[in-house]
């Protein structure tokens, strides 16, 4: 069951007892328990009188008691119109938030929407496509999941996520996706590696020397790009650590001194001690942050989530160049 369909039928008791009495009836009944005069509550209803006692007396007949004492000059409330009077104002209440879901639920401003995304989607692109999401559709809940590229294509199919952001490439005929973001791979270095001073740092020189590898998923992705960097030159990296998954725990690699790893720009906006950025030569291909849904079976929430992360570009360029050759090392990094 769905968010949505929880909320409506949470209210289905309200659309039964309509069936037994009239909404409108009790707005009236309302009117005049609140102004205790037939005359006052017909002119705040903008309805003659005689039609208003008519309704009241309807009501009375459909709940088989009498709501008002009329038997001296000002009537008053019975009983039992005094326990109706906090149960009207409730199913009124009630029968307007329920006409408010089913309304709100086609246009997508109230359901609930699972998003997924990589690790390196929080850098630079997802947190201001949330914020600026949430401050426009509060009604909808969002649950968010963390994952590798190849879970995040496997819960787009399964239907356990509506979106995911991811790098591309991947082919997948029953997704779509759009890009939000342009980065640029660059080399992340310990502050102390021999190349840290250069402006630029020579793919074949950072090759030779400990490199740290992203985990090769069956998605092709980040890696893809990495791989195909090193293939083009015709040169094989001397790698001392494979299969490490997330871009933070790369950088903490690095932190480490343990090797040098070729990383996306948005990775460089997070500062870290002990690790320098630096622009590759040749300068490899932009890479690509996409958002991907499935092709069928879209709903409200997800169309509007799309429009909102689409319609904003979050490209990260490379960082600006070293100071100057030989000079102290800096972690300066591009904005974001």
């Amino acid at each position: 069951m769905s968010y949505v369909q929880y909320l409506i039928c949470r209210h289905l008791y309200v659309l039964h007892i309509v069936e037994v009495v009239e909404l409108r009836r009790l707005r009236y009944f309302l009117a005049v328990a609140e102004e205790l005069s037939f005359t006052r509550a017909a002119a705040r209803l903008q309805m003659a009188q005689p039609p208003l006692s008519t309704q009241v007396q309807l009501l009375e007949s459909e709940l088989g008691v009498t709501l008002f004492d009329r038997s001296r000059r000002a009537i008053t409330l019975t009983a039992a119109g005094r326990a109706l009077v906090p149960e009207a104002r409730r199913l009124l209440a009630d029968a307007e938030q329920t006409a408010r879901i089913v309304r709100h639920a086609d246009d997508g401003t109230v359901g609930r929407l699972s998003v997924g995304f990589v690790p390196a989607a929080v850098n630079g692109v997802l947190p201001d496509i949330l914020r600026r999401y949430r401050a426009r559709y509060p009604g909808v809940a969002l649950s968010l999941s963390e994952r590798s590229p190849d879970d995040l294509i496997s819960q787009l199919h399964e239907h356990r996520v509506e979106a995911a952001f991811l790098f591309a490439p991947y082919r997948d005929e029953a997704l779509h996706s759009r890009s939000v973001s342009t980065q640029y791979l660059v080399a992340a270095l310990p502050e102390r590696h021999p190349l840290a001073s250069q402006q630029v740092v020579d793919v074949r020189a950072l090759a030779d020397g400990p490199m740290i590898l992203p985990t090769k998923h069956e998605t092709p992705g980040l890696f893809s790009r990495i791989s195909l960097l090193f293939d083009e030159l015709g040169i094989r990296p001397n790698v001392i650590q494979r299969d490490v998954w997330m871009m933070q725990t790369i950088i903490g690699l690095v932190a480490a001194e343990l090797g040098a790893a070729i990383v996306p720009s948005s990775v460089a906006t997070q500062r870290r001690e002990g690790v320098v950025y630096r622009r590759l030569e040749p300068e490899p291909a932009a890479v690509e942050m996409t958002i991907a849904w499935r092709r069928e079976g879209g709903s409200a929430p997800l169309a509007a989530f799309v429009a909102t992360a689409t319609s904003r570009r979050y490209d990260i360029p490379a960082p600006p160049l070293a100071a100057a050759p030989g000079a102290p090392p800096d972690g300066g990094v591009g904005p974001g």
